[in-house]
């Protein structure tokens, strides 16, 4: 049965030691008593679910994907210090799961013998920190050990470039010389590790890093059993999760096991407008993009139909019917999201449009879209087309936001003169009261 090797575990785990986990790092140390450190690891995997809704809502509702109806919830679109007022929702959850999967990682790291149980706990300590860096831009490292809350010292925020280069880009070369090939339900692997060490060098601006782990993945994915579905919709839907072949790392969740959002993770809800907040999420501006995509695609984009309800108003990626909305699984990262990145990172390196332009022929043949190659030839036109590309493909999967922060096209995309400060969000409120200030906030909040 799906999900049942981490599920069933971290239930027992949980069960069993769950005050444990929620203790300050310097408690964390009782571990020591442990010679079992799956429960550990499958409670690394289980703070995950913890980052998902946040991560949503901040790669879409601050993008021109979606748009927020009911105030104080429309200061993602308003780019001013107003999303303070989100910290019990949004980025106080986002936080706190991210920094609990961080701390159980780092227990496997120190503790276990077993090789693999390491190198995946290294991979989720590194997906957190990615995440954190999107997210927040500088942020703790130190607790990579495990600190005396009296050296308030080791909380201070250390630069995005730090983080990726001591922890994120050392434990994932680490996580793809250890793991294997195959990908399985939740589980990370090599492909997993590779894939996201390549978005991780394209997010720091090195392409030239990016480009070889990335055509790793792409080149190699066949083998490895990992492959586009012929279908785009069925990528999606809870029928559709089980040994899906195009996506390499989810995010498992159930309803059963509840997290920061009682009773699981919600991005869904938010996505199909349950929530009064938005009642309507999508932007206009996708719809006019899906348009757009018709009128020069040479035919019906299909992921239109995929994407959003019939009236454009709601999404509708991850369908709520039959029950479906609480059990979906978050995908972190899928085949197509890594072809595109790769087809980007080829573009950044000066590899001519004529071989960067059939990468996206797959995608786009499956979307019922013509091909590009021979009709965009310049590097600014490929890019575009590229970007253009991954909106629709990746629509509502949380990357858009941290798309144009990363390709510097936020003003560009958003028809707005955007102060920088915002790219980023707001340090919860509580840990820099906590800290007494050693955590310091996000300029301009």
């Amino acid at each position: 049965m799906k999900k049942i090797s981490i599920i069933l575990g971290l239930l027992v785990f949980i069960t069993a030691c769950s005050s444990d986990l929620d203790q300050s790092p310097s408690n964390i140390a009782s571990s020591n008593s442990l010679t079992d450190f799956e429960g550990v690891l499958n409670a690394a995997y289980y703070y995950q679910l913890g980052t998902v809704t946040p991560m949503a809502i901040m790669g879409e509702f601050r993008s021109d994907n979606a748009v927020m109806d009911e105030a104080p919830y429309t200061e993602f679109d308003e780019y001013d210090n107003g999303l303070t007022a989100m910290e019990d929702q949004f980025f106080g959850p986002f936080y706190t799961a991210a920094y609990k999967s961080i701390l159980s990682a780092n227990n496997v790291i120190a503790n276990s013998a077993d090789a693999t149980q390491v190198a995946e706990a290294k991979f989720l300590r590194a997906l957190s920190y990615y995440k954190l860096v999107q997210v927040f831009g500088s942020t703790t490292i130190n607790l990579l050990a495990e600190p005396s809350l009296t050296d308030t010292s080791v909380l201070v925020r250390k630069p995005a470039s730090e983080v990726y280069n001591t922890v994120i880009i050392p434990d994932l070369t680490d996580a793809i010389n250890v793991l294997d090939d195959t990908s399985s339900d939740g589980r990370a692997s090599k492909f997993a590790a590779q894939s996201l060490l390549g978005k991780a060098y394209a997010a720091m601006g090195d392409y030239v890093n990016a480009e070889p782990h990335l055509a790793a993945v792409v080149n190699g994915a066949a083998s490895a059993g990992i492959s586009l579905k012929t279908n785009f919709g069925d990528i999606f839907g809870v029928e559709n999760e089980v040994e899906n072949s195009e996506i390499i790392f989810s995010t498992q969740i159930v309803s059963s096991v509840t997290d920061e959002y009682s009773p699981a993770s919600d991005f869904w809800n938010w996505f199909v407008g349950d929530d009064s907040k938005s009642d309507f999420p999508v932007d206009p501006d996708l719809v006019a993009a899906f348009d757009a995509s018709d009128a020069n695609g040479g035919g019906t984009d299909l992921r239109r139909a995929v994407t959003l309800s019939e009236d454009g108003l709601t999404a509708i990626k991850f369908p709520k019917e039959g029950g479906q909305g609480a059990e979906h699984d978050w995908i972190e990262i899928r085949l197509a999201d890594i072809i595109l990145l790769y087809a980007e990172t080829l573009n950044e390196n000066g590899t001519p449009a004529s071989t960067v332009l059939p990468l996206l022929d797959p995608i786009r043949s499956r979307a019922g879209l013509n091909s590009l190659t021979g009709t965009v030839t310049s590097q600014s036109d490929v890019r575009k087309a590229i970007a253009d590309e991954r909106r629709l493909e990746l629509a509502f999967e949380g990357h858009r936001w941290f798309d144009l922060v990363r390709t510097n096209s936020v003003d560009a995309e958003m028809g707005l003169t955007i102060d920088s400060n915002y790219y980023l969000f707001p340090v919860p409120v509580s840990e820099i009261l906590a800290t007494d200030g050693v955590i310091t906030q996000n300029a301009g909040y």
